[in-house]
């Protein structure tokens, strides 16, 4: 348990379909399930004996249970939209109190399968489409087209700007999230719009920190810390053009970033297991409506962020979902008029190395160097 190779033949053994993007020479390899909108459920650098890098929720997925409300497949990238909460919500009815009791995931994004549109050993592309209603009633005729490609040594490194040595063990892929406006009227701020939201669940540990950086002509809040009380200062660093998170699967918090502080890219690190991973992601330039998934009613709909970081830990029942950490990153509300798209893509980056192995890579992408981070918490 622990390792690529369980986690492949546990779907396998429970009949539950996987499509796996692997290199040439086997070692980086990328599983997603069609069925669960074409989530990446895991990816690894060294073949099936190496270390899967997705959490997996394998006790609920072994139960076999069907949860009209949720279904807590995890797995390292999934296709949500947004908002969940306000006035143009997906996740609540018309007229509804926005409290967990009628909280209730759209089964597109959470039980309806993608279609597999084509595939290769490298690429795979996924399409579907929902007529959904929002929290203010509007219909909307959605078209969702998820692709998701594994991204050769050389790009990785054009896209880096730094080598990585040949120490650096690496898995990376992309994905493109497409949202198409399949009705016959235009989406905008008084419709409400959807956002492409992807969420990525990740195995915790004492020695991980996730790390931020921000944009230090930001006119506005940082980092917003209250998603589940104030995030204590034992947890959350901002200093020098960046925000450090940690992440130990203990203690039940959140952070988010909005526009106009977050850049394209985080990180976070293990400084025991010596992985670093690396989400790069589309922020457009200029002014953009990021939707605001705060619960109930809202001073601003479209005053949202543009990444968040969540720790698991005990809720006040003291009960643990996982453990497990998120990093998830939002495209801004899809201003689309009848036949247009909307593609927000990421980068999602597993690197494996010594320190000296990693610290070139670090320092060029995030300028700051490993013990930086280490040193935080």
């Amino acid at each position: 348990m622990g390792t690529y190779g369980y986690d492949k033949d546990f779907l396998a053994e429970r009949g539950i379909r996987t499509v796996e993007l692997s290199s040439a020479d086997g070692m980086a390899r990328v599983l997603m399930v069609p069925a669960w909108q074409g989530r990446v459920m895991t990816s690894t650098t060294g073949g099936r004996a190496a270390p899967g890098y997705g959490w997996i929720n394998h006790g609920f997925i072994a139960s076999g249970e069907f949860n009209p409300q949720f279904n807590s497949y995890g797995g390292e990238e999934r296709f949500w939209i947004g908002p969940e909460g306000g006035p143009f919500s997906w996740f609540f009815k018309k007229g509804e109190e926005q409290v967990y009791a009628l909280w209730k995931v759209p089964s597109i994004i959470d039980s309806d399968p993608f279609a597999v549109e084509s595939v290769s050993d490298t690429s795979v592309c996924y399409v579907a489409q929902a007529s959904l209603e929002n929290a203010s009633g509007k219909a909307f005729e959605i078209g969702f087209r998820r692709e998701v490609s594994l991204v050769p040594r050389a790009e990785v490194e054009a896209l880096l700007g730094v080598a990585l040595g040949p120490g650096v063990r690496a898995v990376v892929y992309r994905t493109d999230n497409s949202l198409t406006n399949e009705g016959s009227s235009a989406w905008s701020r008084e419709t409400g719009m959807p956002s492409v939201w992807l969420l990525g669940c990740f195995n915790p540990s004492p020695t991980t920190t996730v790390f931020v950086p921000y944009r230090r002509d930001c006119q506005g809040r940082i980092v917003n810390d209250e998603y589940f009380g104030k995030v204590p200062s034992d947890r959350l660093v901002v200093a020098d053009g960046m925000v450090y998170f940690k992440i130990d699967g203990a203690f039940r918090s959140k952070i988010g970033l909005p526009a106009g502080s977050a850049k394209d890219v985080c990180g976070s690190y293990d400084s025991a297991s010596g992985v670093l991973n690396i989400l790069k992601y589309t922020v457009p330039a200029g002014p953009c409506d990021y939707v605001n998934s705060q619960w109930g009613p809202q001073e601003d709909a479209f005053g949202g962020d543009v990444i968040n970081a969540y720790n698991d830990g005990p809720t006040e029942t003291g009960v643990i979902m996982g453990p497990f950490f998120e990093i998830e990153t939002s495209s801004p509300g899809a201003a689309l008029s009848p036949g247009q798209t909307l593609t927000h893509t990421q980068y999602t980056m597993h690197l494996e190395g010594s320190p000296a192995d990693l610290e070139p890579i670090v320092r060029s992408v995030f300028d700051v160097s490993l013990r930086d981070i280490t040193r935080r918490f």
